[in-house]
């Protein structure tokens, strides 16, 4: 069962309340054992939203990046947001996956520890600031660090799926919770 708060600025939706399309997604989150996350419960409010974001996260998540790699990206975009409430998942998430506090310090700052992984990092950071439009010089670097296009590619994705749960999370005003489940548990 979601949450209730009265911070939000949209209202956050169970299988109750939630429009017809969108309260058969909530309800096969729960049947699988997942919690409903406020930001779920938010983005319920469009069936159409709900099932493109649902999509979207499985379809990445079934991808070839390592589950670190998508965390300190969830991370990075966060931080640079002021999404305080997807962080504080995020973070929660990183640290039951076994990401050390350091590492997760500098992910936050598009940074890692791991050449390989700060050489994308530094790729998805140049991509977000200015235009859009990163020096070549960064892709090349990323690839010679040993990322193929495939996984450039996926990281771009999954830069754009976070930057879309900060924005709603932020025009939401969705509250910290370090104690709630990640987006869509287990079931995307």
């Amino acid at each position: 069962m979601t949450v209730k708060t009265d911070v939000s600025r949209f209202h956050i939706h169970d299988e109750l309340t939630a429009p017809d399309g969108s309260a058969r997604l909530i309800k096969s989150i729960e049947a699988a054992g997942g919690q409903v996350s406020k930001f779920v419960g938010v983005i319920a409010g469009s069936p159409a939203l709900f099932r493109a974001y649902a999509r979207m996260r499985s379809e990445l998540r079934s991808g070839i990046l390592a589950e670190g790699t998508r965390l300190r990206i969830s991370l990075a975009v966060a931080e640079r947001r002021g999404d305080g409430y997807s962080l504080a998942q995020h973070a929660a998430l990183a640290r039951r996956f076994g990401v050390g506090l350091d590492e997760i310090s500098l992910a936050r700052s598009f940074r890692s520890t791991d050449e390989r992984e700060a050489a994308l990092l530094s790729l998805l950071d140049a991509a977000l600031k200015g235009d859009g439009k990163p020096p070549q010089h960064l892709v090349e670097e990323t690839r010679e660090a040993g990322w193929s296009d495939e996984e450039i590619l996926e990281a771009l994705g999954h830069l754009a799926l976070n930057e879309l749960q900060s924005l709603i999370a932020n025009v939401a005003g969705l509250p910290q919770d370090q104690g709630e489940a990640p987006m869509l548990a287990s079931a995307a």
